[in-house]
Parts: structure tokens; C-alpha cells; sequence
């Protein structure tokens, strides 16, 4: 897979762009005030995307996709539960002192199929908590899972529809599943591997040692 990873200010946040190999085809994983990175760097590897896919709707991780879908023609994928942080973007954009322009509809709503690009396959997982429709982009051995899981730390769950509860179950019983082995790459910070946030992140070890009924 070809993996390209850009991150700008103001929030530093991790956009992707993953390719086929065979085919040159790609997908663009949101794509926020890096996108025109993103777009020169799909372009220096000769690769068309077909599919922009968001993990969730905060403004960070949306204020490029015009800039994307207007590149390139692709559809853009949402989490229904996260539509109205997406419909409301001006207004987060407004919380943030920032004035953002509203995005172009989405295209397509996450179902329980996985999606084709090329040789790779995306499997969707969803992954609340941090927000009511976030999403785990599985292909392969990598997880672009967007603000559920950061390199010793999680997401924040203070925001509208955060719920720290729902997150550490994403965490645990979505996410750990997948393999200690499985390479993750957050929305935020470096990339990470589940074997490592399982035994030594200290949000998780708080939440697995704490006895629930």
C-alpha cells in the first residue's frame, strides 16, 4: 500500500492518503487544512482518488474536503450519526474563531459493506465515543481511526456527543480485537500499534483495572 500523511497548523491534525500499488487508485482520509498537501502529494505518486472517507465530522478533520472533492470528482463517506456536526461546520468553525465555508454535501452514508479501492479494501468499523459516529478505517493491518485512540492517550469526550464510557468500549472491545500487531494511525500525533496502547497506555489501564458491574 502506498500511505501518504500530512499533518498543518492550526491543529496539527493527520490527513492520509492510501493507495493500490497495481492500480494507482486511492482514497483520501480527511482531509482538513492539509488537504492541498494531501492533493499535491496523491498527484507526485500518479494517484487518482475514487473515495474521500471522513472518521468523524469535527471541524478539523472537515474544513478540506471542498478542496478534495472539487480535485477530484470523488465521493465523499460519512458516519450518519456525525451529519449534524457536519451540516453545522460554519458554526464549529465559529467556536474556534475560525471562518470556515460550509462543505459540500456527502455523498454516501456508511454501511455494513466494506468499500473497494483497487486491491485494498476498507472495513468500517464504528468506533463511538468521541463523537456519536465515529469510524475505524480498516485496510489491511492499518487503523485510520481517526480521534478514538492517540499514542498514550485517547480522545477527548468534553465535546457535544462525547461519552467516555462508549469510547473506552470502542477502544477495548472494537479496536484491541484487531490485533496487536495492527498498525494505528490517529487523527492526531504519531502512528502506534495496538499491542502497545493495550499494555502501556495509561488511559486504557486505568479503564480495564477499574471493577463495572
Amino acid at each position: 500500500m502506498i500511505l501518504e500523511a500530512r499533518a498543518v497548523a492550526p491543529f496539527h491534525k493527520n490527513g492520509f492518503v492510501a493507495g493500490c500499488e497495481r492500480t494507482k487508485e486511492a482514497i483520501l482520509i480527511d482531509p482538513g487544512d492539509e488537504a492541498g498537501e494531501l492533493v499535491a502529494a496523491a498527484r507526485d505518486r500518479a494517484l487518482t482518488v475514487t473515495h474521500i472517507l471522513l472518521t468523524h465530522a469535527h471541524i478539523d478533520h472537515i474544513t478540506g474536503v471542498a478542496l478534495a472533492k472539487a480535485t477530484f470528482g470523488a465521493p465523499v463517506y460519512l458516519h450518519r450519526d456525525d451529519l449534524p456536526f457536519y451540516e453545522h461546520a460554519v458554526e464549529q468553525g465559529r467556536m474556534f474563531g475560525l471562518d470556515v465555508r460550509q462543505p459540500p454535501p456527502i455523498d454516501v452514508f456508511y454501511d455494513a459493506s466494506s468499500i473497494r479501492c483497487g486491491d485494498l479494501e476498507v472495513r468500517v468499523r464504528h468506533t463511538p465515543g468521541h463523537s456519536p459516529g465515529g469510524v475505524c478505517l480498516q485496510v489491511g493491518r492499518h487503523l485510520f481511526v481517526g480521534d478514538t485512540l492517540f499514542a498514550g492517550s485517547i480522545g477527548r469526550t468534553d465535546l457535544p456527543g462525547g461519552d467516555y464510557g462508549v469510547l473506552m468500549r470502542s477502544i477495548t472491545e472494537v479496536l484491541f480485537p484487531l490485533g496487536d500487531d495492527a498498525i494505528v494511525h490517529p487523527g492526531h500525533g504519531p502512528d502506534t500499534t495496538i499491542g502497545r496502547e493495550r499494555t502501556t497506555n495509561p488511559f486504557v489501564l486505568e479503564f480495564v483495572a477499574t471493577p463495572r458491574d
